[in-house]
Order: C-alpha cells, then structure tokens, then sequence
C-alpha cells in the first residue's frame, strides 16, 4: 500500500515536470519576454538571472565556431525537475525558470538560461549559484565542440 502511494506521487510530479529544451540558441526575446512577465508579480523584490554562452574557444589550432548539443531527453527533464525541487526547498524562492539549448548554438548565442525570483535578493544569489553548479554536474547534457573545418572534439565542463 505505501509504495502504491509514492508511486502515484511520483507519477504526479512527473506530470507536472516541465520540458526545459529549446532547439537552437535561445534567444534575447525569450528572455526578455520571461522577465516582462514578472511584473505582475508583486510578491516578488529579486530577480537573479544566469546566461551561459558559447565562447569561441581555441583548441590547438582551431577556434570553435558552435556547440552541437544533445542529451538523453527524458532523463534529463527529470534531473533539471529534481534540481527544481531540491531549490525550492532550500532557498525561499517564488518562481523559477530553467531553459537548456539542443541542437546547435552559434559562438556568442545562448545556450543555458537561469531565472530565480524572490521575495528578497540573498535568496535569489545563492539559490542561482546552486542552480548553475548542480545542472553542470548533474544534468546528462552532452556538447561537441564544432570547428570551421567541421571537426568536433566533446566538450568537458568546468
């Protein structure tokens, strides 16, 4: 009986997990768009905002000119939902926001998009550190590093 119960309260957060993938690059309009909704939040009194981006990194003797981006899809859905909760539970937050590009992203486009809120800004600081750490370790999101010639080596995070 009690593992019938946590089964079905599994399968509910699942339902509720949300899908944190955008193809491609993500873009400033999104983000500026994600922010504007907030406005009418007035419970809100921080916003605390991560951008990763593509840096045109050189490898030997060649610069990368993208990152080709893919990932075991569901699993990771489930890991950034776990995150999600995992900060909700520590940090006093009021909304949260994680976005991750598949696909490929240019040099100088979005790849990674963070956005806590809440009622007061030391919440939203340390819950955003948490945040970023936590998904670059955790998430199962894979990156090659595209050259100009088309070669690509996998990416290592740091």
């Amino acid at each position: 009986m009690r593992f019938h119960y946590y089964r079905l309260l599994l399968e509910a957060n699942e339902k509720n997990m949300k899908n944190c993938f955008k193809e491609g690059p993500i873009s400033p309009a999104f983000i500026a768009e994600s922010i504007a909704h907030h406005q009418v939040k007035t419970n809100i009194g921080a916003h605390q905002i991560f951008l990763g981006q593509v840096r045109k990194d050189r490898i030997g003797e060649k610069d990368v000119q993208a990152i080709e981006y893919s990932a075991h899809e569901e699993m990771a859905n489930k890991e950034f939902h776990a995150i999600r909760e995992e900060a909700f539970e520590k940090f006093d937050l009021t909304c949260m926001h994680i976005y991750h590009s598949i696909g490929t992203v240019q040099v100088g486009e979005i790849c990674l998009f963070v956005f806590v809120s809440s009622a007061h800004r030391k919440s939203a600081q340390v819950a955003i550190e948490f945040l970023v750490e936590a998904i670059k370790i955790r998430v199962p999101v894979f990156g090659k590093e595209v050259f100009a010639d088309q070669t690509h080596v996998w990416k290592v995070n740091k």
